[in-house]
């Protein structure tokens, strides 16, 4: 009796074990889940866009043809810099979480008084100008201006003449069926003026900057009278980001976050670097706008031999449609209006926590001055890769030669990232900031770079020091400039005219209040659905 009893705890205690070794198991597989799949994936904000029908099957066919290896970057000397307030998994968690969007959502649907456009008044062509994102902006604000006049808009014209000498087409970048089918609703698009019109007389006009609705409803719709063609001569920053019709607000988030996706073959190459990067875990998308065309616009030559500075106020000079020639490099630098260097760079994201070994994808062209100024920015952080390094030649053959495409790739990528930080806030920074904005909120880090540089140029001058006390003050200062939601920002007090709209926090930058509502969860007697406010 007592053998059989023996026996009985025997094989109660081999299950008990077997159980412990199995919870264990699941354990270590769930952290194993949470280091390539970040928290943020494991959130509660919206699951990053899902490839259309069509892009899937390019990136399938992609993804099956096409063999890469994925650099071997092991051997790479990690730098033994000490970790600056970073302290285990529970910094590493803090250092990725997403900031709360406080139930923020998209709101874009029009409202029960929104009418389907019937017979137009007549053709709105557009030349855009600018780079990708600048004209990205610019063909949105254009939808809205072709339903406030009731024009049929004609498929906007790309830039082919700016500093990067683009020949892409509309439907090279953007997905053009896909553009007109899903604004049906909302303005009729065609992607030629019809042949009758082809020789008839048009209108020419560069309609004012920053225009509210009245001036298209009375100054330009008058056009109609003389006019069946009008054309505009350029697209950005045309319309009002305040004080529109809620309507017209919500077209032109339409537009911008669910019309205009880019062409089947770039949304499925850039799922693919999306892809690849995530292969080393959570990553920061980085957009180093430090490249040459930046440089000469904006006059910064801060840490630039005499030559180098030669070189980018010579083109500046030579560069007949950037108008302010004669610009003080220490004066813009000073007040922040210059991009942060890469070693800049370097010591900001390490001074805010992140570890050697934190993945980076830089979203940039040619960086100015190439691996020599790369140098300090690759020592503090050695896995840096780029489309180069995570696509074969042959996957980005047919995109190498066009600026705007490559732009693109960079642009899903920096979307889709973990955290994005740009080291400028030129117009491809702005434009992913207000798309992260409106998927939930997703961390976007503004560096501060007014008081950045006041730090670098005292560790430059030897009175301070990289450690704990510079990591501390920086990551105070950075506390909320990571993306959290509030509303768009008005016009700086005491501005007037121009000056005053230029001010403004431009609105796709933005996004809320116009298409991101709070939602809440009233427990009433009659509804327990969500309700928008």
């Amino acid at each position: 009796m007592q053998k059989k009893r023996w026996r009985k705890l025997g094989f109660m205690r081999r299950v008990l074990t077997c159980g412990i070794a199995l919870i264990s198991l699941v354990a270590l597989f769930s952290a194993h889940l949470h280091l390539f799949f970040p928290p943020s994936q494991l959130s509660m904000l919206p699951d990053p866009y899902k490839l259309p029908k069509q892009h899937e099957i390019q990136y399938q066919k992609l993804s099956k043809e096409r063999s890469w290896t994925r650099p071997n970057l092991s051997k790479a000397p990690l730098p033994a810099l000490k970790l600056s307030g970073a302290n285990g998994s529970l910094d590493f968690n803090k250092l990725w979480k997403h900031p709360p969007n406080r139930d923020f959502a998209p709101c874009v649907e029009p409202s029960s008084s929104y009418i389907v456009p019937e017979e137009t008044r007549g053709y709105l062509l557009v030349h855009t100008n600018g780079g990708l994102n600048q004209m990205r902006a610019g063909i949105c604000d254009m939808v809205a201006v072709a339903r406030i006049i009731n024009a049929t808009l004609v498929v906007p014209e790309l830039d082919k003449r700016s500093f990067w000498q683009d020949t892409s087409n509309f439907s090279d970048v953007f997905d053009e069926d896909y553009f007109i089918s899903s604004l049906a609703n909302d303005v009729k698009i065609v992607k030629k003026l019809p042949i009758e019109l082809l020789t008839a007389t048009r209108a020419v006009k560069y309609f004012r900057s920053w225009s509210g609705i009245d001036y298209y409803e009375q100054e330009i719709a008058s056009l109609w009278e003389d006019y069946q063609v009008i054309r505009a001569a350029k697209s950005d920053s045309r319309l009002a980001n305040n004080n529109l019709p809620p309507d017209i607000q919500k077209l032109r988030c339409r537009a911008c976050y669910e019309a205009l996706r880019f062409s089947p073959r770039i949304e499925a190459m850039g799922k693919l670097l999306v892809d690849r990067m995530r292969s080393y875990g959570p990553y920061i998308a980085l957009h180093l706008r430090y490249e040459k065309d930046m440089l000469a616009f904006s006059g910064c030559t801060h840490d630039l031999s005499i030559e180098e500075a030669n070189e980018l106020t010579a083109i500046r000079e030579n560069t007949t449609y950037w108008k302010v020639k004669d610009i003080d490099s220490i004066e813009q630098r000073a007040k922040g209006y210059c991009p942060l260097t890469p070693k800049e760079v370097g010591m900001f994201l390490r001074a805010l926590g992140f570890p050697p070994t934190t993945p980076i994808y830089i979203a940039a062209g040619e960086i100015y001055g190439g691996d020599s100024r790369m140098a300090e920015l690759t020592y503090r952080f050695p896995l840096l890769m780029r489309k180069e390094k995570l696509a074969t030649v042959e996957e980005l053959d047919p995109f190498i030669n066009h600026a705007s495409q490559m732009a693109a790739l960079d642009y899903i990528v920096s979307v889709e990232s973990d955290i994005f930080i740009p080291s400028y806030s030129g117009n491809m920074a702005r434009a992913v900031e207000g798309h992260r904005r409106f998927l939930g909120h997703r961390k976007t880090i503004s560096p501060d770079r007014k008081l950045l540089v006041r730090f670098f140029d005292k560790i430059a001058n030897g009175t301070m020091k990289e450690g704990k006390n510079l990591s501390r003050r920086i990551i105070e200062i950075h506390k909320r400039r990571q993306g959290s939601p509030r509303r768009r920002k008005g016009p700086i007090t005491g501005t007037k005219g121009t000056d005053r709209f230029r001010s403004e926090e431009a609105f796709y930058v933005n996004p809320l209040p116009d298409c991101l509502c709070q939602k809440e969860s009233p427990y009433n007697e009659n509804s327990s659905s969500l309700v928008i406010k």
